[in-house]
C-alpha cells in the first residue's frame, strides 16, 4: 500500500502546486523551458512546476505618483513641479518581456519628460496653461512607452510650487497690472464722458432754446435743494448776447 501511495500523493501534490487562479483583473505571462509560451487567464491555470513559469500582470489602471522635480523654465526661474500619471497594461506579454520593471521604468521616464518638457515653457503658462502641459506630456509618454505595451492614459500636474522672493514678485506684478487696468478704465470713461458733453453741446448750439431750458433746470435744481441758501436773480439769455456785444463795440 505504501508503494502505490506515494505515487499517488506526489502525483496529487504536484496538481496542487500546478494550479494557478487569475482574476479577472489580471493574465498570467507563463514561460515554457525560459521561453515566451502564451498569456493566459483569467480563471484556472496549469503550470507544471520546474518546466513551466507564470508572472502575473495587472490590467487595472495605475496610479503613479510624479516626485516633485526641480526644473528651470524658459524665463531662468526655478520651481518645484510634480504631477500625478494614470496608465495601464494593454499588451503584458511586451511588458514582461521588453523591460525589466515597466512600473520603475515609467516612473524615471515621467519624471524626466515632466523635467524636460516644462523647461520649454515660461512660468506664466507653467500656472496658466496647466491642460496644455498634461496634453503634450501624456502624449510624449504614451508614445515612448507603447514599446513595453504600456498605455499612458492622463497627467495632470499637480502643483507648481515658487519660493517667497518669486512670490512676492508675482503679487507685486498682480497689482501693478490691477492698477494699469484701474487707469485704463478711468480713461475710457473720460473720454466717453468728453464725447457725449460735446454732442451736447452741438445739439444745445443748434437749439437754442435747449439752452433755456437747460438753464431753468439747472435753476430748479439749485433751488429745491435741501438747506439752500441761494437767491437767485433770473436773467434772459439775450443779455449775454448784448453784453457780448457792448464788449466788441468798446
Amino acid at each position: 500500500m505504501i508503494a502505490y501511495l506515494v505515487p499517488v500523493a506526489l502525483v496529487v501534490g504536484l496538481l496542487v502546486m500546478s494550479i494557478r487562479i487569475v482574476p479577472e483583473y489580471e493574465r498570467g505571462v507563463v514561460f515554457f523551458l525560459g521561453r515566451f509560451q502564451a498569456v493566459k487567464g483569467p480563471g484556472l491555470i496549469i503550470v507544471i512546476p520546474g518546466i513551466q513559469q507564470m508572472v502575473r500582470v495587472d490590467l487595472r489602471i495605475i496610479t503613479l505618483d510624479v516626485p516633485s522635480q526641480d526644473v528651470i523654465s524658459q524665463d531662468n526661474v526655478t520651481v518645484r513641479v510634480n504631477a500625478v500619471l494614470y496608465f495601464r497594461v494593454m499588451d503584458p506579454n511586451k511588458a514582461i518581456i521588453q523591460v525589466e520593471d515597466y512600473y520603475a521604468a515609467t516612473s524615471q521616464l515621467a519624471q524626466t519628460t515632466l523635467r524636460s518638457v516644462l523647461g520649454k515653457h515660461d512660468l506664466d503658462e507653467m500656472l496658466s496653461e496647466r491642460d496644455k502641459l498634461n496634453v503634450d506630456i501624456q502624449e510624449i509618454l504614451d508614445k515612448q512607452t507603447d514599446a513595453w505595451g504600456i498605455k499612458v492614459t492622463n497627467v495632470e500636474i499637480k502643483h507648481v510650487d515658487l519660493n517667497e522672493s518669486m512670490i512676492r514678485a508675482i503679487a507685486r506684478q498682480a497689482e501693478a497690472e490691477r492698477e494699469r487696468r484701474a487707469k485704463v478704465i478711468h480713461a475710457e470713461g473720460e473720454l466717453q464722458a468728453a464725447e457725449k458733453l460735446s454732442e451736447a453741446a452741438e445739439i444745445i448750439g443748434r437749439y437754442p432754446a435747449a439752452l433755456q431750458l437747460r438753464y431753468l433746470q439747472t435753476m430748479n435744481d439749485m433751488s429745491t435743494k435741501t438747506g439752500s441758501s441761494t437767491l437767485f436773480f433770473p436773467l434772459p439769455i439775450e443779455m449775454g448776447e448784448i453784453f457780448k456785444a457792448i464788449t466788441k463795440k468798446s
